[in-house]
């Protein structure tokens, strides 16, 4: 077989995997009950014409993109075998892509997040994304947010009846009706006079978001325990 008739029977794999991945994601999604907590000040950030950096952990993006679906946020999605699946999945629910990860290539992921929000565009980070390890804090949407002012809004999601992948991140699947609560931090800017000065206060925005975690993870537990 040519490299030609391999790269056609690669682009309808990945054209029908997408096609029945979002099928079926709409199909589970639409039955979880989504508990929100503390949005209101990223929206009013949102709604003064002020971008955002939404910052999560790689495990929790599933409830997130079904949150976010077509707000045209601008999810950062890498280049490795399975990207192209997700960023067909993730335009069909109304984001953008920015091709490339913050680890790997990183420059061209920077500059390419900048640009969106340059544009009045929100942006998307996993900072632990895409291979790992897990909960560790690339500093990527530190100096994206030193470049451009824009705050990050720390969030977490918990969902006690889920399923748990055995992939590096443990990514969470929530189970058909399940309850699943989202949590947002209020947004914060990144003080720092420079990127290198930014990308040192990892630990610190790390240690935040693995806080926001554990304060919502006993508050969902007892919401579900009430039902």
């Amino acid at each position: 077989m040519s490299d030609e008739a391999r790269a056609r029977r690669r682009a309808r794999r990945v054209r029908w995997a997408a096609r029945a991945g979002s099928l079926l994601f709409r199909a589970l999604a639409s039955t979880w009950r989504l508990r929100v907590i503390n949005a209101e000040p990223h929206r009013a950030v949102r709604a003064s014409g002020q971008p955002v950096i939404y910052t999560f952990w790689h495990g929790t993006m599933l409830p997130l993109l079904w949150q976010h679906r077509k707000e045209h946020v601008a999810i950062l999605i890498s280049e490795h075998g399975d990207g192209e699946i997700i960023a067909r999945i993730a335009h069909s629910l109304g984001y953008r892509s920015v091709r490339g990860s913050t680890s790997r290539g990183g420059e061209r992921a920077i500059l390419g997040t900048v640009r969106e929000l340059e544009r009045g565009r929100d942006v998307a980070f996993t900072p632990d994304g895409p291979r790992g390890p897990r909960e560790s804090f690339a500093p990527g949407a530190l100096v994206v947010s030193q470049r451009t002012g824009a705050p990050l809004v720390l969030i977490t999601v918990d969902a006690p009846s889920a399923w748990r992948l055995t992939s590096w991140d443990r990514f969470l699947i929530p189970k058909p009706f399940a309850r699943v609560t989202i949590a947002y931090e209020d947004p914060l800017r990144v003080e720092a006079p420079n990127a290198r000065a930014a990308a040192a206060q990892a630990p610190t925005w790390q240690q935040r978001l693995r806080d926001l975690a554990s304060r919502y993870r006993t508050t969902a537990e007892e919401a579900v325990a009430r039902e």
